[in-house]
Formats: C-alpha cells, structure tokens, sequence
C-alpha cells in the first residue's frame, strides 16, 4: 500500500479547513434558498429575510474572516456566540429551514470559540432555539410538554458534546502526530549530519591508518632494504680499498680473494634492491611479504634467518615448535616484519656472535621470540627506539648505517612499527637487555587464523622443532 506524500496531505488538510470554514456560509444559503423556496411570492417578507441573512453572514465573516485574532479574545467571543444565537432564533421565526440547517452553525462556533462552562451553555442555548422552532413555539405549560421539551434538548446536547469530544480527540492526535513527525524530521536532520561527520572522520581515520602502514611498510621494506644494501656496498669498498694496500706488500694472492668479496658484496647488494623493489610495490598495492607469498611462516622466517646469516656472517639458528597451523595474513606479516627488524637491529649494533630465533605455536596464541649474546643495553628510562640499541652513540660510530637510515637511538622507528603491528594484534612486546649479556625480544600475538580455508596452510619444513 503505498503511502501519501507529505506535500499532498498538506494540500488535503488545507483544502479540508478551508472547506469547514466555509460551511455555517453554505448552511445559511441553503437556509435561505429553502425558505425563498417553500413560502411563496412574499417579496416583502423575503426582503426582510435576505436582510437577516446577510446581517448574520456579516457578523459570522467580521468574527472568522475580517478579524480572526479577536477569537483571541475572552471576553468578546462570548458575545460573537450570544448574538449568533439570537440570529438563529430570529432567523427560525421566519423559517424553520433555519432552525434546521443554520442551527448547527450555532453548535459550531460555541464548541470552536468557548471555553469550559460557556461551551454547554452555548450548545444549550442553540438546542433550546432550535427545538423550540422544530415543535412549532414554546411547550405547552404541560409536564409532558416540557419533558418532552427538554428531552430533545438534553439529546440534542449529548450528541454534540459527544462528536465534537470525538472531534476534538482526532484533532489533538492529528496535532500530536504532526508534532512527532516534525521532531522526527529534525532528528533526521542532526543524524544526517552525524552521518556526514562520521564519514568524514572515518576518511580521515582511513587516510592516518594509510599513512602508518606505508610508514611501516616504508620502514620495513624500504628502509631496511636500504640499509642491507648499505652495508654489503661498505663492505664491497673496504675489499676494494684493500688489494691497493697489499699490492705493495707483495699480497698476490690476496687481492684475488679481496676481488672475490668485492663482487659477492656488490651481487648481494644488487639482489637486496631487487628484493627491495618488489616488496615496495607490494607495499603500494596493499599486499602481503613477498616471503610469505611463497613460503608458509615457519619457512619464510626460517629462510628469512638463514639469508641475515649469511649475509652478516653471524651464526643464526631458527626453531619452531608445536603444531603449524595457517594464520591470519596480518598475524604473519606482523611476525615476519618483526623478526627483520630484530635482526636488522642486531646487525647494526649488537655486534653479537650468535642468534636464535623461535617460533612456538600455543593452544590460542603464537609467539616469537629472537635473542642475540651481543653488547646488550640499559632499558631503563629514556633508551632508544631501536630495539637492540642503547642509548648515546650508536655502536658503529658516526659512520652507522643506523644512522644514515635515520633509525638512530632519538629518532628510530622500528621499535614503535613493531609495537603499532603487535597493539593492532591485541598482543605483547617485551624487551630485555643488559649490558655484556645480550637482548632478548618476545612478541606473542593471538593465533587467528586465515579467514579464506583455501589458503595455503603452512607446513614446517624437515627439521623443524
């Protein structure tokens, strides 16, 4: 079923108080018609009652049309309706036709413009009017008579009260109704505009969660790509600074292996922005690590610490235990991007001998956990964002590539993309350290797993633990 539109039932309640208005006009003509009609060429007589007829037209549009704020007015409404009722008694002398149609305009206007007591005795007065022209004059002095009288009266008084209660009751849910749909378009209103104020908040959240993952990715990608081919690109200069020094002291066969190092430093550079690349445009695009695209976790980070050892020169053991189960992609990444910045933090300052990385599968949880005998730190108050970094100079001296990374102890950023990965995560990052005895970073995140049961399901590689 379908339903008004709002401008059309405003037309319709226009149109049907204008009709109302109209309707003690409309009562008084038919009176009047019917009266010229039914009595015959008395022109003396009519002319007498189209005088009347006017005089109560004009004093009906001198109080509703000409001056409708007098209905305002206490005092004079009960004077409007005192000599409407005499119009209506005068005009039921000349006809009955009056009494029987004009008459209602009497209920009318006594229920429209009294208050309290003065709306009874205005219907009464009407009732008593018009009864007495029904039954041809005043009752016979008769008990019966005057019962008779009043019954009709009294029936007539009900009926009115009854229907203009009626009247009243669909009036003030029709007002009520009103009221609420007016509170409810306002209500509309403030929600429109929450509406447009939380999708402005929720673009702007969108665009600062954008900006801390490509910082992170950035970071994690980019940045520690730059520094690996930072380091093999030193190293490649030291080997070829070096065979100029020995020549003169007569080192042939030095200069071979020195060459042999120079070209593994610059191929190894070379393959890391190779690397670097492809993980940026991951990045751009959204994607997971390029390792965990091929590798289940367990051999992403196993191959992950493999290649660092390789590269650096640190013996580097990695060990997973419990049963591997396929992960969320950010519960992975999450891990994978913290085990490059931990080792990435142990080449660059802890200048350690050996590390072990764990990877250990609880009931609900996984964890991960890299440990390094280098030079340690105080982690007291104020020590530096890096994670295996103490405070003051960097371990590799003015010349680190921490700090050519802007990854230094005041600045860095890898500690605090470690924690915004694992807070997203709901889970922990704990850092322990002391100077001489090494670091020990510890993240535990909630295991949930892959939404997608045709993902890849990572399966430990033989050996694993």
């Amino acid at each position: 079923m379908g339903t008004v539109p709002e401008h059309d039932l405003g037309l319709r309640e226009e149109r049907l108080r204008r009709l109302t208005a109209s309707v003690p006009y409309a009562l008084l003509a038919v009176s009047t018609g019917l009266t010229l009609a039914t009595h015959g060429p008395l022109w003396p007589r009519h002319a007498e009652t189209l005088g009347l007829a006017v005089v109560a037209a004009a004093l009906m549009w001198t109080m509703t049309g000409l001056k409708p704020r007098w209905a305002s007015r206490p005092g004079l409404m009960p004077a409007f309706v005192a000599a409407l009722v005499v119009m209506i008694a005068v005009l039921s002398t000349r006809s009955v036709w009056f009494a029987g149609f004009f008459g209602f305009t009497g209920y009318i206007y006594s229920w429209q413009f009294l208050r309290g007591p003065w709306r009874l005795l205005g219907v009464a007065a009407t009732a008593a009017v018009t009864i007495t022209a029904y039954m041809g004059g005043p009752p016979d002095p008769t008990p019966s008579s005057v019962l008779l009288h009043l019954f009709f009266a009294a029936a007539v008084v009900v009926l009115v009260v009854v229907f203009s209660q009626l009247g009243e009751i669909t009036e003030e849910r029709s007002d009520e109704r009103r009221r609420m749909v007016e509170r409810l378009r306002e209500t509309i209103r403030e929600n429109e505009g929450l509406h447009a104020q939380l999708l402005v908040q929720a673009r702007e959240a969108g665009v600062h969660d954008e900006r801390e993952r490509l910082a992170r990715e950035i970071h994690d990608t980019l940045a520690q790509g730059f520094v690996g081919i930072i380091t093999q690109l030193q190293a490649a200069q030291r080997a070829e600074a070096r065979p100029g020094e020995e020549s003169r002291a007569g080192a042939a066969e030095a200069v071979d292996g020195d060459r042999a190092e120079w070209r593994l430093r610059v191929a190894n550079a070379t393959r890391l922005a190779r690397e670097n690349l492809v993980e940026a445009r991951r990045s751009v695009h959204a994607l997971g690590p390029a390792p965990l695209a091929a590798a289940p976790l367990p051999d992403a980070l196993a191959d992950l610490t493999a290649e660092w050892s390789r590269l650096h020169g640190v013996r580097a053991e990695f060990t997973a235990t419990g049963p591997a189960r396929p992960l969320h992609g950010e519960v992975e990444a999450a891990l994978l991007r913290t085990l490059q910045e931990s080792l990435t933090n142990v080449s660059r300052h802890a200048r350690a001998d050996r590390v072990g990385v764990t990877l250990s599968y609880m009931e609900d949880l996984v964890a991960l956990d890299v440990r390094d005998d280098g030079a340690g730190f105080e982690t007291g108050p104020g020590w530096g964002a890096s994670v295996s970094e103490p405070p003051g100079e960097p371990a590799g001296g003015p010349e680190s590539t921490a700090s050519a990374c802007g990854d230094g102890p005041n600045g860095g950023f890898g500690l605090t993309s470690m924690r915004q990965r694992v807070t997203r995560l709901a889970g922990t990052l704990e850092i322990e350290s002391e100077p001489g005895a090494g670091t020990a970073v510890s993240v535990t995140v909630p295991a949930f797993l892959k939404e997608d049961p045709g993902e890849r399901s990572p399966r430990p590689r033989p050996g694993h633990r």
